[in-house]
């Protein structure tokens, strides 16, 4: 079993920055994908940005440009360094982690006040 600890969401203004962590425990022996989804009020969960074991990164056309997705392997933690931050992404971030099977965190909410 792998458990997900997600930091660093909050209210923030128009262009703002912040910097979302998400560190996985348990019985872990090799993490491939470790990413980020969201999901703003009234609509589906959406991926933000993924990275997979080999360090390759995948975005979303809205995060590109503003967001950069990292991991720390030592720590198995994974990173969202936000910035330029609009309205629009005010959601509910999510982890995610695929190890043998997805695992999911328990979300933590990102406000952007305009």
């Amino acid at each position: 079993q792998v458990q997900l600890v997600e930091s660093g969401g909050g209210l923030v203004q128009l262009g703002g920055s912040l910097r979302l962590s998400c560190a996985a425990s348990g019985t872990i022996f090799s993490i491939n994908t470790m990413g980020w989804y969201r999901q703003a009020p009234g609509k589906e969960r959406e991926l933000v940005a993924i990275i997979r074991s080999g360090g390759s990164t995948d975005y979303a056309d809205s995060a590109k440009g503003r967001f950069t997705i990292s991991r720390d392997n030592a720590k198995n933690t994974v990173y969202l360094q936000m910035n330029s931050l609009k309205p629009e992404d005010t959601a509910v971030y999510y982890c995610y982690v695929s190890h043998g099977r997805s695992y999911w965190g328990k979300g933590t909410l990102v406000t952007v006040s305009s």
